[in-house]
């Protein structure tokens, strides 16, 4: 699973010096390059002038001067937000580069009218190469590392600040807010900590930090500075996904696992490849392989999942959860040479899981469990509109079933470790000692054929422990010494010579999924946390005094996306004056409409994310989550009011 915005020593971020190095300088070994301390020069610009010659020396309070608009011939660079000391969060600034000075071949370019896929993928996925050649140019590609020229430890009277922050990719292909590339202009956005000992500012390190930021634009942004080569093997990289997940739809599978994929992660908090030396690369198995033809890379084999029911089973530690794992990140598009590209799953796939403690808000749970105790038939109705502060394992699972139904999940990849026992089997020996009328729990092994024969959702299931789910199955893998093989007529062989009796002893499992309730978040829901909300870390959003954890939200996989959903919470907890929640929340639309809405504006343009900004300017630190994480934050704010 991908972690995401980590630190440089093994944070599970992207490791810029591995992937883009032919003119950006630095190293390719799993060091980080040798970073000089920046040299100040003589200014050329007039921002750097400004700074050279009217606030070395000057109070910190005179950097609010900077504010504003700096154009020169070639570029315009923008200071959107100046702090007020040098404790403060740091400054916000963008470098823009005019469309006829970058020069960029049209067919990369997008504005507010032109939206064909074919565009908005090559507009994706070179934004994305060129935030990766900013991180490489910024962290030690240009000579100095600029993240960390900062003096660490500094006291009050101590030089500090002057470092360049900006969002450093993960492993994977994202629709962000860095780098945005226009048919008008081409821009970068980052942060910059303004320098300063004590109180004194220190304009001529300004002056070299902007010039940094300049120089790294020119260099990202200007289309004949980059390696073509390896831009054009990037694209490449991400049209062929984009295609072979198009194919899957078209073909009635899930999920495609290539030949010779790398599914092995480094480390838990690494999500690079593990070496190929100590890797069993994969390999299909032949009843399962399918040939595709991709537009870049040719004719590629691998393994097709099928819509249907698939069961993944095998020993202890012989790959069985590295395989799940790999296709619950299938739904992004990977960066070349991460060894999963040609592991795709289709988009809205869902990590579904258990998850004690968690709030459940007014969920339709009634597929799975109906006639709790202690209730009257008045009551009956209860688990439609199932609410509580602390679920248990099988009513947690039942709710996050629901609600990915709710957000339009396709497809729930389950792993048998994290799920409730009582919530997905119940043998027939209980079965025998507590009659089903006196439990309330409708499992799983009841529910997932028809759920998919009725909503044609599509679960893939990795089981270790029960050959219960064999009778379910359409298609069951078996994963040896991390080889697949498909073992359906052996499993199927082992129903037929052990079915005693079906999986239920009163036959109250249903011929279909019932439709679930649906719900609308009100538009007074009391969650506005007075602008006191933040992205502690992927895992965790400060909201208030409330804690949204996102723990085992496992498709979250950069940070910028916790900081997306942050400042959607703050979009809809906000007055209804506000126009974009105008847009989205209106009296007549469910909950399910509402992430409809959500995803199509945030997928609009390259500027679509900077709606969420709570404040009067652009944000560079944005990625986007999908409609289903969107969904989970959501469902897991207490405070939210559903009805």
């Amino acid at each position: 699973m991908g972690k995401g915005g980590g630190g440089k020593k093994g944070g599970g971020g992207y490791p810029w010096w591995q992937h883009i190095k032919s003119k950006g300088g630095g190293k390719q070994q799993d060091e980080e390059p040798d970073a000089k301390k920046p040299k100040l020069t003589h200014p050329q610009t007039e921002l750097q002038k400004y700074c050279w010659n009217n606030l070395e020396g000057a109070g910190y309070g005179s950097y609010k001067d900077l504010k504003g608009e700096w154009a020169e011939d070639e570029f315009t660079v923008y200071v959107d937000h100046v702090q007020g000391d040098a404790y403060a969060p740091p400054s916000h600034v963008r470098v823009r580069i005019p469309a006829a000075v970058a020069k960029w071949p049209d067919a990369f370019l997008l504005d507010n009218f032109r939206k064909d896929k074919k565009t908005k993928v090559k507009n994706l996925a070179a934004a994305d190469f060129v935030q990766r050649v900013v991180n490489d140019y910024l962290r030690g590609g240009s000579g100095v590392d600029w993240t960390e020229v900062a003096e660490k430890n500094a006291g009050w009277s101590s030089s500090k600040g002057g470092d360049i922050q900006v969002d450093r990719p993960s492993q994977f292909v994202l629709q962000r807010s860095c780098v945005v590339l226009m048919r008008e202009y081409c821009e970068v956005r980052a942060t910059l900590a303004l320098p300063a000992h004590g109180r004194t500012a220190e304009g001529k390190k300004a002056a070299a930090a902007f010039d940094a930021l300049v120089k790294t634009a020119q260099k990202a942004l200007i289309f004949q500075n980059l390696d073509h080569a390896a831009l054009r093997k990037h694209l490449q990289c991400v049209e062929d996904q984009q295609h072979l997940r198009a194919w899957c739809a078209d073909n009635d599978l899930v999920a495609f696992v290539g030949d010779s994929a790398i599914l092995p992660r480094k480390a838990g908090n690494d999500d690079r490849p593990m070496d190929r030396a100590k890797v069993v690369p994969f390999e299909s198995p032949e009843s399962s392989a399918f040939f595709v033809e991709l537009p870049h890379r040719g004719k590629v084999r691998g393994m097709g999942i099928k819509k249907g029911v698939t069961l993944i089973v095998g020993g202890g530690f012989h790959g069985k959860s590295t395989l799940l794992q790999a296709l619950q990140t299938g739904v992004y598009d990977k960066i070349p040479n991460d060894g999963r590209e040609l592991v795709v799953t289709e988009e809205n796939a869902f990590k579904l899981r258990s998850e004690d403690g968690r709030c459940v808000l007014n969920t339709d749970i009634s597929p799975f469990i109906k006639n709790l105790p202690n209730t009257t038939a008045n009551d009956s109705a209860k688990t439609t509109n199932f609410t509580t502060q602390d679920a248990s394992g099988s009513t947690s699972q039942a709710a996050n079933i629901s609600e990915a139904l709710e957000a339009g999940a396709t497809c729930l990849l389950v792993d048998e470790d994290t799920c409730a026992t009582n919530f997905m089997i119940r043998d027939k020996r209980m079965q025998m000692l507590v009659a089903n009328n006196k439990e309330p729990i409708q499992p799983f092994i009841d529910k997932v054929v028809p759920l998919f024969e009725t909503t044609r959702v599509s679960t893939i299931l990795v089981v270790g422990a029960s050959g219960d789910f064999f009778e379910k199955a359409d298609t069951v893998l078996c994963l040896e010494n991390y080889i697949a093989k498909d073992v359906t007529a052996e499993a199927k062989k082992i129903v037929t010579s052990t079915k005693f009796w079906d999986s239920t002893l009163d036959g109250r499992s249903e011929g279909s999924f019932p439709a679930l309730r649906p719900r609308r978040l009100n538009n007074n829901t009391n969650c506005a946390a007075d602008g006191k909300a933040s992205a502690r870390n992927l895992r965790c959003i400060q909201y208030g005094e409330e804690e949204v954890e996102l723990t085992y939200v496992e498709q979250l996989v950069e940070l910028s996306q916790a900081k997306a959903l942050t400042d959607i919470l703050q979009l809809l907890g906000d007055d209804y004056s506000n126009k974009v929640k105008k847009q989205i929340v209106d009296e007549s639309s469910s909950f399910s409409q509402l992430l409809d809405k959500f995803d199509s504006l945030l997928a609009e343009s390259p500027l679509a994310l900077d709606v969420l900004s709570r404040w009067d300017r652009p944000q560079g630190f944005y990625a986007k989550p999908r409609k289903l994480e969107i969904a989970c934050c959501i469902n897991r704010l207490r405070t939210a009011n559903f009805s």
